[in-house]
Parts: structure tokens; C-alpha cells; sequence
């Protein structure tokens, strides 16, 4: 994985002759297939493109701030239709409909669209709001800048569909109001932007947004994808491509719950714990510790946070995990199938522990039914895949658990044990079933043409991974032989596996 941040531009687009106190900004909701914040409500933009550098920006003499000024506006055009550039407005609706078209289709560039319809941008009407930069543990990073933007007159936006789901204009504090009610997802800037907006279009209006050093390209660490859900992503020794675990703060005004502390590295202890000691400092009570299952990077930093807050605080995991870590971390009580733990306050918020093995032992997932939402450990991430590897690991007991999770009505987000917060729950795990039996497939078939050591059935059932992980992928297929042998449809003779 890249970690490197690429330029992009984000357009927040506001409403003609606008409610000053409350204003109405345009903001999309994007497909469930994409890979960058699928599923989510954000503002439209995209990454930058090497022609974006050709164009000049009148009024703007910084070669970097006017190609980013052409991206916000070529991606305002391309994903909604609104075209703000000067002599734009001569352009009837039918006109820009196939300008956009020729755009769209690649029969022209941005640049030569701008020359051929002599077009020009200008920096006045692109206002400057901060730049953002995604969290290391996406798949995909950017370093993007937003522009704060008054829709032309006379332009309606239309999204577009192959990208977007859906596109409304709504007041800024409504749109915050349906994030409060956990109806949608959206991420830090996206938050801050309405938060900025829903105190009205005022003289210090930039100055607001400009006021988090978030704005300024400080990295989030307190990543609340919905209320009362945060997710502090830290530095562990875990496997590629993820470089970050996460841990979850799940708060109430008068509660707060930790789940998996990962990291044995002080920096990411220390910065954890600052970030725990402030809940707690506004009047939370810590209810306790909480395991989802065994492995180092989730438990790796239990006992410095333990020193932090208090010899006093619970760790809960399940009897499994408990009895695996015994002599290396303290488990004070056990979480059984079923059990609840309840976090008080208006709304509560109750989390429902799910017993769902496979990836280990005693893994735990969490419901929380008022939201739908589900923290589901390292049964489902948000960036690379799950390895089951025997003993530990269990190829059926995967599968029925993600079937489990299936079963489950109305599920609106998956929280991983890496990588950002999943808005498409039921794809996102359909996704996984169909691939494992996929691959249970070819392993099959690998055996049956006469394959009988895992090296030997990996070359032929992983023929799409990277020669660097087929030690990984042996001992996934050992899972999947495992299974395939309690199914009946092979069997192993003197360490070598043969199809029935």
C-alpha cells in the first residue's frame, strides 16, 4: 500500500441567496462500490490530474493553489454539472450537458474544454478552507484541499451516478442533526465544515474553518464516524498492508468503554491515554477494558493503559482469550455469547456480545441494534484481508460467523479492527463469504487434479497473490483443507491430502 497522500480538492458547495444563519450546502452521498469512503456523505471532489497543472487561475500567482483551484472545479463539473468558470454563464443547460458529456468521455481535456469555450477560472470565486489529510490506515491516503464555493446562478446540481448514490441540498445544522441521529457517515472535515456552517456565514467564517489544526494538515487521531463511536487508530506490529490497529472509544455522556488497545509502542500509549484521560475527564466513568480476541496487536498496550487510568479498571474478553492470555495480560472477567454490556446516558448505548470464532478462539463481536452498527474485530477490516491460520484459526467456524453477522437486521456500519469504519455492511460481508467459498473452490479443484501439499495447491488456487504471501496463503489453505476434510470431500494419508 501507498502511504504517500495524493492532491485532491473537495468543493463545498453553498446554496444561491442562502440562509445566512443556517446555510444550505450541497452534499452527496457516494456509491457503496467505491473503495474510498464507500457508502458515505461527503462534499464532491477527487484526486488531482497532471492536466489540472496546465490551466492558469487568474488572480492566483501559486503554480500548486491554482492547479488545485482546476481540480475542485473540474471535479464540481464532473460530479455534479456545475460549471463555475467565468463565460460559463453564456453556456445554455443543454450546452453544458454536452460539454460535460465530451469531458466525461475523454474527447476533451479540462484544459481544452476551458480554451475551447473561452472559459477562465478565478481565484475569488474558489475560497481556500483548510487542507485534510487522511489517516494512515486507509487504503487510500489523500491530502485534500477544500474550497468553499457559492453555486452559479441559474445551475442545479445533478450527481452523478456512477460515483453517487445521491445528492441533496439540505441546511448545514439539519445535515449535522442526521449524523446526531446516527443516520448517516461522514468523516472529520465533512463534520467540521457543518459544525463551521451551522454558526452562519459571518465575517470570521474562514477564519473558523482554519481554526483546527486539523485544517492545516495535522493528522486526526479521534475519528467519531458515528456518535458516540470513536475510533483511535494506533501504531502496531500487525501485518501488511495494515500498520494500525484499532481501538475504540465507545462513550456515552457518563460512560465509557475501551475496546483493544493494541499498540506496544509508548508513543502510541502515551497518545491513547491523553486521549482517554480527556473522556474521562469530562465527567465519564470507565466501565472497563475490553478484547475482542487475543492476538498481540490488539492487546499489546491493555497494561500500560491499565497503569494510566487506574490498577482498578476491568479487563472483559472471552473465557478462551482469557485462559490464552493468562500470565500475559489480566483478565478480571469473562464476556459470554449474549451478554450485554450497557453504557447509560440519553441514548444508551448497549452493545451485545456476539461469540464469533474463526479467526480465534474466543473472538468477540459487539451489536449495538439502536444504530446498527457492529464492531466486529478482526473478522471483517476495513483495509487488507483476515487470515485464518490453524489451530487457532478455524475455516468453518469463520464462516458460520460471518454468516451470523449476515443474519443480523439492520446493520448500517461495520467497525474493523483496521482500516476505516464500512457503510456497506451486507455487501461488505457477502463479499467475504463469496470470496472464501470461491477460493474453497479452486483448492478443490487443486486437490482433485492431483495437487497434494499446500506449496503445491497454493500455486494453482493463488495464482492473483503476490509470491511474497504465499507462506500466508499455505496456511490458509491448510484451513481450508481442514474444512474440506470435516465436509468429507478429502482426506489426508501420511501427511499428503487426496480428494474422496
Amino acid at each position: 500500500m501507498d502511504s504517500t497522500p495524493k492532491d485532491a480538492a473537495a468543493v463545498i458547495l453553498l446554496r444561491s441567496n442562502t440562509n445566512l444563519t443556517n446555510p444550505e450546502v450541497f452534499w452527496v452521498k457516494r456509491s457503496e462500490k467505491l473503495t474510498f469512503l464507500g457508502g458515505y456523505h461527503a462534499f464532491p471532489g477527487g484526486q488531482v490530474d497532471h492536466e489540472d497543472l496546465e490551466q492558469p487561475v487568474l488572480g492566483c500567482s501559486d503554480p500548486q493553489t491554482a492547479a488545485m483551484i482546476n481540480c475542485a472545479a473540474r471535479e464540481l463539473f464532473e460530479e455534479l454539472g456545475v460549471l463555475l468558470a467565468h463565460g460559463g454563464e453564456l453556456l445554455t443547460k443543454g450546452q453544458r450537458s454536452s460539454v460535460l458529456d465530451d469531458l466525461n468521455s475523454g474527447r476533451m481535456t479540462w484544459p481544452a474544454l476551458l480554451r475551447h469555450y473561452d472559459l477562465h477560472l478565478e481565484a475569488a470565486d474558489y475560497t481556500f478552507v483548510g487542507r485534510w489529510l487522511t489517516p494512515p490506515f486507509s487504503p487510500r491516503r489523500f491530502n485534500t484541499w477544500f474550497f468553499l464555493v457559492n453555486c452559479p446562478p441559474k445551475q442545479q446540481p445533478e450527481p452523478d451516478d456512477a460515483e453517487l448514490v445521491s445528492g441533496e441540498w439540505i441546511p448545514a445544522r439539519d445535515a449535522y442533526a442526521r449524523w446526531e441521529r446516527a443516520e448517516v457517515l461522514a468523516v472529520p472535515p465533512i463534520l467540521h465544515a457543518l459544525t463551521t456552517l451551522g454558526g452562519g456565514v459571518t465575517p470570521d467564517l474562514v477564519d473558523r474553518f482554519l481554526s483546527s489544526p486539523h485544517a492545516h494538515g495535522e493528522p486526526v487521531r479521534r475519528i467519531e464516524f458515528r456518535p458516540g463511536f470513536i475510533c483511535f487508530p494506533v501504531r502496531t506490529p500487525t501485518r501488511p498492508p495494515a500498520t494500525h490497529t484499532n481501538c475504540y472509544l465507545i462513550h456515552t455522556k457518563g460512560e465509557l468503554l475501551v475496546i483493544d488497545p493494541g499498540s506496544p509502542y509508548e508513543d502510541e500509549q502515551r497518545a491513547l491515554s491523553q486521549c482517554v484521560t480527556e473522556l474521562l475527564g469530562e465527567g465519564r466513568n470507565l466501565r472497563g477494558i475490553v478484547l475482542t480476541h487475543l492476538h498481540p496487536d490488539h492487546v499489546g498496550g491493555v497494561e500500560a493503559l491499565r497503569k494510566i487510568v487506574g490498577k482498578s479498571a476491568s479487563v472483559l474478553a472471552h473465557p478462551m482469550t482469557a485462559n490464552a492470555l493468562m500470565g500475559t495480560v489480566h483478565v478480571d472477567a469473562v464476556i459470554n455469547d449474549g451478554d450485554t454490556i450497557e453504557l447509560k446516558g440519553d441514548p444508551g448505548i448497549n452493545l451485545r456480545a456476539m461469540h464469533t470464532p474463526g479467526h480465534a478462539r474466543g473472538h468477540l463481536c459487539f451489536h449495538e441494534a439502536r444504530t446498527g452498527a457492529v464492531i466486529t474485530g478482526d473478522n471483517i477490516v476495513g483495509l487488507g484481508s483476515v487470515l485464518i491460520d490453524p489451530p487457532e484459526g478455524n475455516m468453518r467456524d469463520y464462516i458460520a460467523s460471518l454468516e451470523r453477522l449476515r443474519s443480523i437486521k439492520g446493520l448500517s456500519v461495520l467497525f474493523g479492527g483496521h482500516g476505516p469504519a464500512m457503510a456497506n455492511p451486507y455487501a461488505k460481508i457477502d463479499e467475504y463469504i463469496r470470496h472464501r467459498l470461491d477460493r474453497e473452490s479452486k483448492i478443490l479443484d487443486a486437490v482433485r487434479s492431483g495437487a497434494t501439499e499446500p506449496l503445491a495447491i497454493v500455486a494453482q488456487a493463488y495464482t492473483d497473490v503476490s509470491p511474497k504471501l504465499h507462506s500466508l496463503a499455505e496456511r490458509a489453505v491448510l484451513a481450508h483443507l481442514e474444512k474440506l476434510q470435516e465436509g468429507g470431500l478429502i482426506k489426508q494419508v501420511h501427511g499428503n491430502w487426496h480428494a474422496e
